[in-house]
């Protein structure tokens, strides 16, 4: 079946530049929004959606893929809801950045059909801003797009091969991972990085107050190593709630490093740390 119609639920950054992104790479079925009247306007002023509709119900009347675009706990949430009334044939797919939840919600929604109506996933991309304001056709350029395969799903056929074309079309790379391992990696590679910069900034504050230059004064490492501390806590608290015991150990053990850091700096530890961190940035990025 040749996906002719795709429905995106939440418009924001994520989903307003996968709306963009298919545009720009020649989809030519219709695309169509669900969210706020305004945020919908938005984006149908962009160029993300066809047209849109603010009940998730009537939003996927017609679709041939449904993707789940929100917060984490919103998605779950909507899984309940636009399950018992998703076209029967349709595939339903998101883009949350945990997976065990989301994987176990839809298992309880759909029962043993489940591998054969949905699909967990979660692109690697975003920024610090959020909304379709931000939205880029580039957003997924050469990011990497994990999918975590239920037992036995077969994405080598049907909505499923087709759906992962397009992700290849808009330049992301896919990644296979089981849910439980796709946390554990994401705690450590993105949701550690983003409680970093925010106690970071958090701390800047605290010690110098709002008002104070520190972003001009401390060059681009600062900058860099802050620049996410603006995220939406809407966002991260989900992240931060469904993924808590992976979050928690891989925040643990940086603790018990940045303790061994501040107990050694003035010993020759502190030097086989500076080591051992050069060995991350020796491993190649592959493109």
């Amino acid at each position: 079946m040749a996906i002719r119609q795709i429905t995106i639920i939440g418009t924001g950054l994520i989903g307003g530049s996968l709306g963009l992104a298919l545009r720009k790479k020649k989809f030519a079925g219709r695309i169509v929004g669900c969210d706020r009247e305004g945020t919908l306007e938005r984006a149908r002023m962009r160029g993300a959606i066809d047209d849109g509709a603010v009940d998730p119900g009537d939003a996927v009347r017609g679709s041939q893929v449904v993707v789940l675009a929100t917060p984490v706990l919103a998605i779950c949430d909507l899984i309940e809801r636009v399950g018992p009334v998703l076209p029967a044939k349709a595939l339903l797919t998101d883009v949350g950045s945990t997976k065990a939840v989301v994987v176990e919600q839809a298992t309880k929604v759909f029962g043993k059909s489940v591998g054969k109506r949905f699909l967990a996933g979660h692109p690697m991309a975003g920024k610090e801003m959020s909304g379709v304001d931000y939205a880029d056709a580039d957003l997924f350029k050469n990011a990497a797009w994990f999918l975590s395969p239920l037992p036995d799903q077969n994405l080598n056929e049907g909505l499923f091969a087709e759906f992962a074309g397009w992700i290849d079309a808009i330049g992301a790379r896919i990644a296979m991972l089981p849910a439980d391992e796709h946390d554990r990696l994401c705690a450590w590679i993105s949701h550690v990085p983003q409680m970093i910069s925010t106690a970071l900034a958090a701390a800047l504050v605290e010690e110098f107050g709002a008002e104070a230059p520190v972003l001009a004064a401390g060059g681009r490492a600062l900058q860099e190593m802050t620049r996410i501390s603006a995220s939406p806590y809407s966002m991260w608290r989900d992240v931060a709630i469904s993924n808590k015991k992976n979050l928690q150990d891989a925040l643990w053990k940086v603790e018990q490093r940045l303790a061994h850091i501040r107990e050694n700096l003035a010993t020759r530890e502190l030097a086989a740390e500076f080591e051992q961190a050069h060995e991350l940035r020796k491993a190649p990025l592959k493109k």
